[in-house]
């Protein structure tokens, strides 16, 4: 096992000029051996270091060098060695989301927050949703619809009005996305052992795009998604910035606003 402080950068300024400071900082601690992967960038850049490393036994630190940084944590040059050996740990389990297209290919792809399934077109999509072979929605004439684990349950999902879900309550989300028929579909929280099949009602005239986090598949017919548990990815925050105590402020902050 490596044991040694791995550091992966995204190519912007100020992740370089994080990068170049922790190396200074690490330099001056060359005994510290810690089978961690510090990355640096923004969510969308630790999605991206995530699936890259899908087979890794590695722990995975964020420092936030993007916007809002949820899965991320602040850089604090004075802290950032004691932040490391205190960070507490949070295990996540991604989507695999299966999509059979027009064509008859097979495409996966692996979603740690969301599977998003949008209309491609001007027209609205008309899709089935369903749980193995228990029917969840006949249905439904909207935008899309979105399937989100808990820690992806704060970002797309809650603006699309889906609920937030704990880290713990071993759940998925199933959001509508500008549901017109039925209008007041609110979805539906399932099991994230469920196995959850979208089709396509009309593939030729309402062509729909299947989406894992940011991989697009388009011309979709029929979409299977489901957790993929052999798959664990270790994150680590600091002890005050927990992605469980960000998730519960995005709760309050929901019910206030």
């Amino acid at each position: 096992m490596n044991k040694k402080i791995q550091i992966i950068c995204d190519k912007n300024k100020r992740s370089k000029n994080i990068k170049l400071s922790l190396e200074k900082l690490l330099k001056k601690k060359n005994s510290i051996k810690l089978n961690i992967t510090i990355v640096i960038g923004g969510d969308g850049f630790m999605l991206q270091t995530l699936k890259s490393n899908k087979n890794s036994n590695r722990f995975f630190y964020g420092i936030n060098s993007g916007n809002y940084g949820f899965l991320m944590n602040k850089f604090l040059p004075k802290k950032i060695i004691n932040n490391l050996f205190k960070a507490k740990m949070i295990t996540i389990s991604p989507l695999v989301m299966i999509v059979t297209n027009k064509k008859n290919q097979i495409k996966k792809h692996l979603a740690i927050n969301e599977v998003s399934i949008l209309r491609q077109s001007r027209q609205a999509a008309i899709l089935s949703i369903s749980n193995g072979l228990k029917n969840i929605i006949k249905k439904l004439v909207s935008d899309g619809v979105l399937v989100s684990t808990p820690a992806g349950s704060t970002a797309y999902n809650l603006s699309v009005h889906g609920p937030i879900l704990s880290l713990n309550s071993k759940k998925l989300s199933i959001s509508p996305i500008s549901p017109f028929r039925p209008r007041r579909w609110k979805g539906k929280i399932v099991s994230d052992n469920s196995k959850i099949i979208i089709k396509n009602l009309n593939s030729i005239k309402r062509p729909i795009s299947a989406v894992a986090d940011n991989i697009e598949v388009r011309n979709a017919k029929k979409i299977i998604i489901k957790t993929n548990k052999k798959i664990k990815f270790n994150l680590l925050y600091d002890q005050n910035r927990s992605l469980q105590k960000k998730i519960k402020l995005e709760q309050l902050r929901k019910e206030t606003s």
